[in-house]
C-alpha cells in the first residue's frame, strides 16, 4: 500500500473510531429524562432521580446511562440488592466503563463485601486511572464538598492496609468518613 494511501485509511478509520465513541447511547427525547435524574440525584432526591430513569428503562430496557442511574439511585437510597443487580446489568453491556466498577466497589464495600470491592476498585483503576484522583475542584464546588472526599484509590488502599492485619485489629468500617464517599457519574459512554 502507498504511504498516501496508508495516511489517508488511518485517518478515515480514525475518524470513525472517534464518531462511534462520541455517538450517543441515549435516543435525543429520553436525554432530557435522563438530564432531570441526574439533577434529582445530585440534589439528593433520590426517589425522584430514581423514578426519572426508571421510566427511561420501562421504554428502553437497554438505556444503559438510565440503568447506570437508575442503580447509583438504588444505592444511595439502600437498595442494595437491586443496585447490584443493575451495577452487573450495565457492565454487561458496556464491560470497560471504569465509573460501573467503581459504583459497584463502592456498593460491595458499603455491603462489607471487601474482597469483591477490591477486585471492582482495581478494575475501575485499571479501566480509568485519573479516578485515582476523584473528583475534581468544579465537583465539589457543585456538591458544596471543601475537602477533598476519600477516592476509590483511598479507600483501596486503606482496605489492603486492614485486611493484613489481625481480625481482632481490622477497623473496615467508619461510618462518618465512609458517607463522604459518592457514586461516580462521567459524561459520555
Amino acid at each position: 500500500m502507498k504511504p498516501v494511501n496508508l495516511v489517508l485509511a488511518l485517518a478515515v478509520t480514525g475518524i470513525f473510531l472517534l464518531l462511534l465513541n462520541n455517538w450517543p447511547l441515549t435516543k435525543p427525547g429520553e436525554q432530557k429524562t435522563i438530564e432531570a435524574g441526574n439533577r434529582y440525584f445530585e440534589d439528593g432526591h433520590y426517589a425522584d432521580a430514581s423514578k426519572s430513569f426508571a421510566a427511561i428503562i420501562e421504554q428502553d430496557p437497554n438505556n444503559v446511562e438510565a440503568i447506570r442511574g437508575l442503580a447509583r439511585s438504588y444505592m444511595q437510597m439502600g437498595k442494595q440488592n437491586e443496585a447490584l443487580e443493575l451495577f452487573n446489568r450495565a457492565i454487561a453491556i458496556t464491560p470497560n466503563y471504569a465509573p460501573s466498577y467503581a459504583n459497584r466497589g463502592i456498593l460491595h464495600d458499603r455491603m462489607q463485601q471487601y474482597p469483591l470491592a477490591i477486585a471492582d476498585y482495581r478494575r475501575a483503576l485499571q479501566l480509568q486511572p485519573d479516578l485515582a484522583k476523584g473528583p475534581g475542584w468544579l465537583t465539589r464546588f457543585l456538591r458544596n464538598q471543601a475537602e477533598r472526599p476519600p477516592s476509590i484509590l483511598d479507600r483501596l488502599n486503606y482496605l489492603q492496609q486492614e485486611l493484613q492485619k489481625p481480625e481482632t485489629e481490622q477497623l473496615l468500617q467508619m461510618p462518618e468518613k465512609d458517607q463522604q464517599q459518592r457514586p461516580y457519574k462521567i459524561d459520555s459512554q
